[in-house]
């Protein structure tokens, strides 16, 4: 019989994470805590979240055993998607009767049975919580009247959108409707409706007969507005005219427009740095050469000609980024085929640039089983992540690359001893064009196109990727794919 819920155990953990969201804390480093307390307290042995959006779901956080879904993509016509989404909302689920090659990854880990709740807003799904046990017998009602219990929990953390959904595009966000209120001609509140309660935090109680939290735009304009916690909302105005009328205000949360353009100029921005500086350096070089010829030594003509080529590969390696991500073709164009990883990673550490590849550091198995997928990518993806882990860390710390395999995947990790990278921003860092909200991502230069390609190419594999922050400072990157 497996084991009991420990319920001073679960307490106290769901007390450590309301300590955390009381202190400031939010998002993902939240949730994966949480999640992390409560997987011994229901005897569970790993713990996923799954957060859901149009395009699917994709695994945000897991513990234990499950670590190793972590980045994991289900798309929404995936058998195992419609199936875990289906039924009741609490419900126990043997692995074995879910179709399709993750269940068979799962099972193949010796995890047999597991506890699904979703996680709803207002009947809509924006996740799902899995519990996972080796056991072959049935679990407890209490084990899953818990696991039920810490869905709703997540569920609540969503509602307050304080750094969740993780993926700005989630149906949470497009399940709340516009904020209502009606306000006299002293702009004080007489009606509140509940959209507006979750957009800005307020409550009826606390907004009737009070001023507005945000200021009144003119009859018939829009105004945009910042809230103190970061949030930008729409507002707009209108009602009758005469000066005791009522005005209807209607406001609406648009943070993820306002974070797509910033990311447009950003990017618009950071590209032409990134464009300029090449060009700039080879025509230098190409005019000396030109304008100088004769008075140059033949070693000052073979630097000049080494730095434009080095110029050159840079500037080929941005634009091949640009097209790439421009495109909706496949990168790499090739079938997968079984291929020898190992053999894989070290070609491609000699392809990589000099000032990367004298500080890598390898620890591959002699034994490590053939990868499915596509070699000529791997070059592509190997320089993505050592150059992200040599941009965020000090120039004479180690890059170590590591790999490892099991009964399904074989999995390669990229790790530095850098600045790391905020829990929040682990699956924002493969959006698009994306840039850390922070000022210290801006003293690095990059178009915010590295990672967004690596999950391309790697996800088009049927494999997946995924960051996490290293114990003792620095990131981990890990690529997983299929066994061949």
């Amino acid at each position: 019989m497996p084991e009991l819920t420990d319920y001073p155990a679960l307490i106290a953990g769901h007390t450590t994470a309301i300590k955390m969201i009381n202190s400031g804390e939010s998002g993902l480093a939240v949730l994966t805590r949480l999640l992390r307390e409560v997987e011994p307290a229901v005897g569970a042995t790993g713990i996923v979240f799954v957060e859901f959006t149009q395009a699917g779901g994709r695994v945000i956080a897991a513990t234990g055993t499950a670590e190793f879904l972590l980045g994991r993509p289900l798309p929404a016509t995936d058998p195992a998607t419609v199936c875990l989404l289906a039924g009741p909302p609490v419900r126990e689920v043997r692995v074995d009767t879910v179709p399709g090659a993750l269940a068979d990854e799962v099972a193949g880990r010796g995890l047999h049975r597991m506890i699904v709740a979703r996680a709803e807003i207002g009947g809509l799904t924006v996740g799902s919580l899995h519990a996972l046990y080796p056991a072959a017998e049935p679990l407890q009602p209490a084990q899953q009247a818990v696991i039920g219990y810490v869905a709703a929990c997540v569920a609540h953390m969503y509602g307050g959108q304080a750094g969740l959904p993780v993926h700005g595009d989630g149906p949470v966000v497009s399940a709340l409707a516009d904020g209502l209120a009606v306000v006299d001609r002293d702009e004080h509140v007489r009606l509140w409706n509940p959209a507006a309660a979750q957009l800005t935090g307020r409550t009826a109680d606390e907004a009737l007969s009070r001023p507005l939290p945000f200021p009144l735009p003119p009859a018939g304009q829009a105004l945009d507005h910042r809230t103190p916690d970061g949030h930008w909302l729409r507002i707009t105005s209108g009602g009758p005219p005469g000066p005791n009328a009522l005005r209807v205000v209607t406001f609406r949360d648009i943070t993820d427009q306002q974070r797509r353009d910033h990311g447009r100029d950003l990017f618009v921005a950071v590209t032409s740095h990134e464009l300029r500086t090449p060009v700039t350096v080879i025509k230098g070089y190409a005019d000396t050469l030109t304008d100088h010829w004769e008075s140059l030594s033949d070693e000052d003509r073979r630097q000049a000609a080494r730095i434009i080529g080095q110029r050159a590969n840079e500037l080929a390696r941005l634009v091949d980024r640009l097209l790439t991500a421009a495109t909706e073709n496949r990168p790499g164009g090739e079938p997968t085929a079984p291929f020898d990883l190992a053999d894989g990673l070290r070609a491609a550490v000699a392809d990589l640039p000099a000032d990367i590849r004298h500080r890598v550091v390898l620890d591959l198995p002699t034994d490590l089983p053939k990868a499915l997928g596509d070699r000529h990518t791997l070059t592509t993806v190997l320089t993505e992540l050592g150059t992200n882990a040599g941009k965020y860390s000090l120039p004479d710390t180690p890059i170590e690359i590591s790999a490892e395999a099991d009964e399904r995947t074989v999995s390669f990790r990229v790790a530095d001893r850098g600045i790391g990278i905020r829990p929040e921003h682990v699956e924002r860092a493969f959006d698009r064009f994306w840039q850390g909200e922070s000022g210290d991502r801006r003293r690095y230069p990059g178009a915010g196109l590295g990672l967004y390609l690596v999950r391309r190419i790697v996800e088009q594999q049927s494999g997946w990727v995924s960051l996490r922050p290293r114990p003792g400072g620095g990131t981990v990157a890990e690529v997983r794919l299929p066994r061949g």
